[in-house]
């Protein structure tokens, strides 16, 4: 017996999620396949705070948006099959469904493709040891069974896959002893880079993995330079005990389905993926594709683009009419295209963007060691010296996200209409509130007192690890590099419904400090 659909969509993740829900809210019968126990996708591994607008989902947790794109789907009845590993496609949108030991048949008069992309793995003399992981398995073990993937930890890759769960492990309690990338240059967000540096954690670009030491598991890891070529180079290895070997070296697409349906297949510098319109329409009557299977990018766009195809998918088969698609296919594009703007925008990736859209040098020490040199993060607008608390914003690249204006309540904080600039501080008086320290998603704002009147200065910095220092503690500032630069005591913890589990530690310093210092570390006897 073949059961029927409005519309079948294949992956219950974020843009398999948000393509049912529009199409449901059209009035469609969707059904959903996903092969895993729980849905969402990603999402759920995904505990920082996104980048965008409100549009966007900005500044609120991967997982928690997780959860909202479930209930959405729940109140307007999406049916999801989990445990239900799609098999096949084919003619006339059949679908077989592998379902505990046995196939099922559906049929659907539109088939969304949405089944993402699976994690690259490189390969190196003991890769295969027990304790080499890709960071995708990390972030599972960690957010979902709440597992420590290992102790000590190399990460090799620097693109924000890398960067976000060498952070993540780090809340985990794991020790992450190095961040390695063959590229010259970080491939990832600055932001993501410098909360990574300021922890102590070096990086070492142009470099890569020699091998892994151990028998039976990891228990080491030797890297050295690579020239241009990538070869290695004579006499730069450099050995780290470790017990675990992230590998975050890319991500290709799942569209092995699509190619089985016929559809017309392009390779390219992202991966095997279909052709598709602007509306995700395969060369295939009737079968779209949205998300990481049509190309790598962010979940945000990819919720997005699912969107967009369950707009068309429901003006397609006379669920809305066209001009009513094309008003909401307008909207949504507008906002994913202010996420592919940028320096990290489709069109600029690979090259090197030396200035920002404000004319301004790029940091090339972010881009080379992770980090803003100080002598180099006084050019950018954000950073801003005056009497009394003020916010410090060390945002240095053109990323599309804007939380920081909308969060601050006296209008401290503007970026403007172009998402992608860089922030700047108004002559607004700043009333230390720390909305805006909590709601930058990259971490990346500071609130400054430089003179307190005592020899000292105060710094408010985004904290997100346990145990929570307590007012009081002794330690140690850490600077932009991870080195410590001045001892530190610990003034107050601001923990708050509205900061979403990020909690405001202010510290002092001595003052000629507080422009340097961006970390506590407990100095424990």
């Amino acid at each position: 017996m073949i059961e029927r659909y409005d519309l079948i969509v294949i992956g219950a993740g974020p843009a398999g999620l948000s393509a049912a829900i529009e199409a449901a809210k059209n009035g469609m019968k969707p059904i959903v396949f996903d092969e895993n126990a729980k849905p969402g996708g990603q999402l759920f591994k995904q505990i920082h705070k996104f980048f965008g607008s409100k549009e966007h989902k900005a500044k609120i947790r991967g997982f928690n948006i997780g959860y909202e794109l479930l209930e959405e789907a729940n109140k307007l009845g999406v049916d999801v099959r989990l445990n239900a590993t799609v098999v096949g496609l084919y003619d006339e949108k059949e679908v077989t469904v592998r379902i505990g030991d046995g196939i099922k048949h559906f049929k659907g008069d539109s088939v969304l493709v949405a089944t993402g992309a699976s994690e690259n793995m490189v390969t190196f003399k003991g890769w295969t040891l027990p304790g080499v992981i890709g960071a995708g398995a990390a972030q599972t073990m960690m957010n979902l069974h709440h597992i420590k993937p290992g102790n000590r930890i190399l990460m090799l890759g620097s693109g924000n896959v890398g960067l976000v769960v060498s952070y993540q492990l780090m809340q985990a309690g794991c020790e992450v002893v190095a961040l390695v990338d063959a590229a010259p240059r970080i491939g990832g967000y600055g932001v993501h880079a410098a909360k990574i540096s300021r922890c102590g954690v070096p990086f070492y670009l142009s470099h890569t993995i020699v091998e892994a030491s151990g028998t039976d598991r990891v228990t080491g890891v030797t890297i050295a330079q690579v020239d241009s070529h990538f070869n290695f180079i004579e006499g730069t290895e450099k050995t780290f005990d470790v017990d675990t070997i992230c590998v975050a070296v890319g991500l290709s697409p799942m569209s092995q389905l699509l190619k089985q349906a016929g559809v017309k297949m392009k390779d390219t510098p992202g991966g095997y993926v279909p052709e598709c319109d602007e509306w995700g329409r395969t060369s295939v009557p009737g079968i779209f594709a949205a998300g990481d299977v049509s190309g790598i990018e962010e979940a945000s766009s990819a919720m997005i683009e699912g969107r967009i195809a369950g707009s068309v998918i429901s003006q397609d088969l006379g669920f809305i009419e066209k001009s009513e698609m094309e008003a909401r296919a307008s909207e949504l594009e507008d906002a994913l295209g202010s996420l592919r703007e940028g320096m990290f925008a489709p069109k600029n990736r690979g090259k090197l963007i030396e200035k920002t859209e404000e004319g301004i040098d790029v940091s090339m020490n972010l881009l080379e060691h992770g980090f803003v040199a100080d002598d180099e993060i006084e050019r950018y607008p954000g950073v801003t010296h005056r009497k009394g608390i003020h916010p410090v914003i060390e945002c240095t690249q053109n990323i599309p996200c804007n939380p920081c204006q909308d969060a601050c309540p006296k209008g401290c904080i503007s970026i403007g209409a172009n998402i992608t600039s860089l922030p700047t501080v108004t002559e607004n008086p700043c009333i230390g509130c720390g909305m805006c320290v909590a709601s930058c998603s990259g971490q990346a704002i500071f609130l400054v007192d430089e003179d307190t009147g005592d020899g000292y200065g105060t710094v408010t910095l985004p904290y997100e690890f346990l145990p929570i220092p307590e007012k009081g503690t002794k330690g140690v500032a850490l600077g932009r590099d991870g080195h410590e630069v001045c001892e530190a005591e610990v003034v107050s913890v601001r923990s708050a419904k509205a900061f979403d589990h990020t909690n405001l530690l202010t510290m002092k310093v001595p003052k000629n400090m507080v422009m340097k210092a961006r970390f506590f570390k407990e100095v424990r006897l």
